[in-house]
């Protein structure tokens, strides 16, 4: 095993020679596109498809090709392994995906040894981009949804809200930064609970909840699955009808299936989300044109999609500005401080942290033409990832 790492580690060293002479420029997907979270991988597929359908697979006199490594999202060894052979025997120029933060991470050493640029397009822990010089990320951070979403609830006459989260790092996460940033704008944390992270049972803790008589409740856990489960228990123990808001994160009330299994139950939550497909942009308009073209049998777009597209998209605009002699310390240059005009508003990459720069939006579920949608109602303009 440490013979073939060391062969793999002389591979990459090789790397930026051999990649400049090819006419074809390879670009390696790391995904959980099986298991339980390929539901984040899936939408990368889409994404994808949806912008070389829409653009071709062409650009500055360079073939593109896709090659995909599922690694079921939780299992960082096999994410490594992947990125060693993308990079070492299919001489991939670019490294895109990672659905979860510790993909992200165990391939972050291997992108620096390699000079390989490697787009983070889901994993939300804020910071990791500090751990490669190579890596950039297009997707979003904790911070940009959480913080600013509690200083907006602070500001909208929501004097006291309930926190509920489930109980592991990014949850726990979530919920100091919407406290801290609801503190600050003068509201009132009256109660918190944390909810186990396997097999949830939401019930008695939206009891206690209703029996505390707050304004609003925020919510977050890892799934849509648990945003049904906890909508469902908030109407059925009549939290709606008592006059207490839900607030949450935006995959609490994913176009789907979220909103489809919850029907009206799902009417008047809140939600906080970097994209909602009622955005009306003509970049949106464009983007869900071409997707329904390219993904006649999937679900409607998600965040996910659109990260996965923008991500082509700016890999596009870097080959282009090398005329299409990409290495990997000339394209991360390019990438470092690009600014881009996504589905989503405009979208920068700080040149300093190669993080994302974007808006957020305050969403709530509406009734629109007969059909559930999360209704933008707010905007939160270039918020940066921390």
């Amino acid at each position: 095993m440490r013979i073939r790492t060391i062969a793999a580690v002389v591979a990459i060293a090789c790397l930026p020679l051999a990649a400049q002479a090819q006419d074809t420029i390879k670009i390696g997907v790391i995904a959980a596109l099986t298991g339980p979270f390929a539901n984040t991988g899936k939408p990368f597929e889409d994404g994808i498809r949806t912008w070389l359908q829409q653009n071709g697979s062409t650009v500055a006199g360079k073939k593109i090709e896709v090659i995909y490594r599922d690694d079921g999202g939780t299992n960082a060894d096999l994410s490594k392994r992947a990125a060693q052979e993308l990079i070492a025997r299919e001489k991939v120029s670019f490294l895109i995906g990672f659905s979860l933060t510790p993909s992200a991470l165990a391939v972050a050493p291997i992108a620096t040894q390699g000079k390989t640029p490697m787009i983070v397009m889901n994993a939300v822990t804020t910071g990791i981009t500090a751990k490669s010089p190579y890596m950039v990320r297009t997707s979003m951070t904790m911070h940009q949804m959480t913080e600013p979403f509690g200083t907006w609830t602070g500001k909208s006459k929501i004097g006291k809200v309930y926190t509920l989260v489930s109980d592991y790092s990014t949850g726990i996460d979530a919920e100091s930064k919407f406290i801290k940033g609801f503190n600050e704008a003068g509201g009132k944390v009256i109660g918190s609970a944390r909810v186990p992270l396997a097999n949830p049972d939401y019930s008695p803790f939206v009891q206690r909840i209703k029996d505390e008589k707050p304004d609003a409740l925020f919510f977050f856990a890892p799934g849509a699955e648990d945003g049904t489960g906890l909508l469902k228990a908030f109407t059925d123990k009549g939290l709606d009808k008592a006059g207490i808001k839900f607030l949450g994160v935006g995959d609490m009330t994913s176009d789907t299936p979220t909103l489809e299994a919850l029907g009206e139950r799902a009417l008047g939550a809140v939600t906080v989300l970097n994209y909602s497909t009622a955005l009306d942009n003509d970049a949106n308009k464009a983007f869900l044109k071409a997707y329904a073209a390219a993904n006649p049998n999937r679900p409607p777009a998600t965040f996910v999609t659109v990260a996965a597209y923008d991500t082509m998209g700016m890999i596009y605009e870097t080959i282009r500005k090398l005329n299409g002699n990409v290495t990997g310390p000339k394209a991360i240059a390019a990438l470092a401080g690009m600014k881009w005009n996504s589905p989503r508003g405009p979208i920068t990459i700080d040149a300093t942290t190669r993080d994302i720069v974007q808006n957020m939006y305050i969403r709530e579920v509406k009734k629109v033409g007969g059909k559930l949608v999360n209704e933008p109602i707010g905007v939160l303009k270039d918020v940066p990832p921390q």
